[in-house]
């Protein structure tokens, strides 16, 4: 009941703030300054968290989680190989491919690029490539006799060239020669079947082909470069790509996802870490003006608290009216906070490219980023974490305040009235 009295008071004490304008404003500043830090603080772990999933999704889902790849040689015996992956717990999938470095030629220069020779079949159970192109761009790859190549679509739009023309890739050639002579680079002529789009670096520098057209190339044979593994679970890929590769009786180079873009994901991770340490040191310097007003609301009701300390209430009851006080301050600004915080997480890769347009600015570049869009994923947990962090600052940030109202002297107090 004393406590509810306390609540009540504290709610009276809330809304009569408003009398001084003084107070009202530091007030509004503590709110305003907790929202703000609430919405920012959701909106960056919302895009890490888009971060995160484009990288597991899209780039991780294209790129191979593990690759055995023949030392100095072409692995001839790939069947077995798979037939060893299928057996590993956590391994999903494996598939052969064949890959061929080369340089195209573009406007002003030449363009490296990385073309990988799969077998369509096998290649959906290790990665996702096909979502990413139509229906006719992936059947092009199925057929292997011919010299069709499906390109990134930013490489395409930059070689100047649409699907059915064709371009020249130059490799080195590989002939038998003299030691002492450099063999000039073969060209070998394709004929573009199709785009992939995945928004990001790859677009640029990786193509598809047919992989016996490509073992043709190579004359590998019946061999191909490598085997592409799929894991179920990409952090224990490193653990179970070694396992895997030991156990094989050819010469095999080992590398999984850390190696190549491990980088990735550390830097995702070293930015969330450091986003929120920033950020909840906003929210902490917010609570601070919650300091602020309550001491000076104590001094303006020196005399109120005096005369309910004489009436018999007590200090913990006095307390709670200026911890309510506080608290109603920081329950406000968290709940305008992960309002605004929300809406625009859920609505920020629109947002960004709104600005772009109006802009004519690029805020993610390809050449940079592995995406060229900012991602964005609402995670509930991240929400409630904020605002239980933000509201714990604001009854902390209440504490002392409160404690000071407690221990007012009534007959100072009602002396000095």
């Amino acid at each position: 009941m004393k406590s509810l009295l306390a609540m009540r008071i504290g709610w009276r004490f809330y809304l009569a703030r408003q009398s001084n304008r003084f107070i009202n404003f530091i007030s509004f500043a503590s709110t305003a300054g907790i929202a703000l830090g609430v919405a920012v603080l959701i909106i960056a772990l919302s895009a890490m968290n888009g971060f995160e999933k484009e990288l597991e999704e899209r780039l991780l889902g294209v790129v191979s989680h593990g690759e055995l790849v023949g030392v100095n040689e072409p692995i001839h015996d790939w069947q077995a190989i798979v037939a060893d992956a299928d057996k590993v717990t956590g391994i999903v999938a494996a598939a052969p491919f064949v890959r061929m470095q080369g340089l195209v030629q573009k406007s002003g220069g030449f363009q490296g690029l990385t073309v990988l020779g799969i077998n369509a079949a096998q290649e959906e159970k290790v990665s996702n490539i096909s979502h990413f192109m139509s229906e006719q761009s992936w059947q092009s790859l199925q057929d292997e006799s011919q010299n069709n190549i499906v390109l990134g679509k930013g490489l395409a739009k930059s070689l100047g060239v649409e699907v059915g023309q064709s371009i020249s890739l130059y490799m080195p050639n590989n002939s038998k020669q003299s030691k002492n002579k450099i063999a000039a680079a073969k060209s070998h002529r394709f004929v573009v079947s199709g785009t992939f789009e995945l928004g990001g670096e790859l677009d640029t520098t990786t193509a598809y082909v047919p992989m016996g057209y490509a073992a043709k190339l190579l004359k590998l044979e019946q061999g191909v470069s490598g085997v592409r593994i799929k894991v179920e679970n990409v952090f224990e890929a490193p653990m179970l790509i070694r396992d895997l590769g030991f156990s094989q009786k050819q010469y095999v180079y080992i590398s999984d996802w850390t190696r190549t873009q491990g980088h990735l994901y550390q830097d995702i991770q070293l930015v969330r870490m450091v986003m929120y340490l920033v950020l909840a040191l906003v929210i902490a310097v917010a609570c601070f003006n919650i300091v602020s007003t309550l001491v000076m609301a104590v001094r303006d009701k020196q005399s109120e608290i005096a005369i309910l300390l004489t009436m018999g209430m007590k200090k913990t009851a006095v307390m709670l009216i200026f911890i309510v006080q506080g608290a109603l301050n920081g329950i406000l600004g968290c709940v305008i906070g992960s309002i605004l915080g929300v809406s625009i997480a859920l609505n920020l890769s629109d947002i960004a490219k709104g600005i772009e347009s109006i802009f004519g600015v690029q805020l993610l570049s390809a050449d940079v980023y592995f995406i060229d869009f900012l991602p964005s994923q609402l995670v509930a947990n991240d929400v409630i974490m904020v605002v239980s962090l933000a509201f714990v600052m604001s009854l902390i940030a209440t504490l002392y305040p409160a404690w000071k109202a407690s221990q007012t002297p009534p007959a100072t107090a009602l002396a000095g009235r």
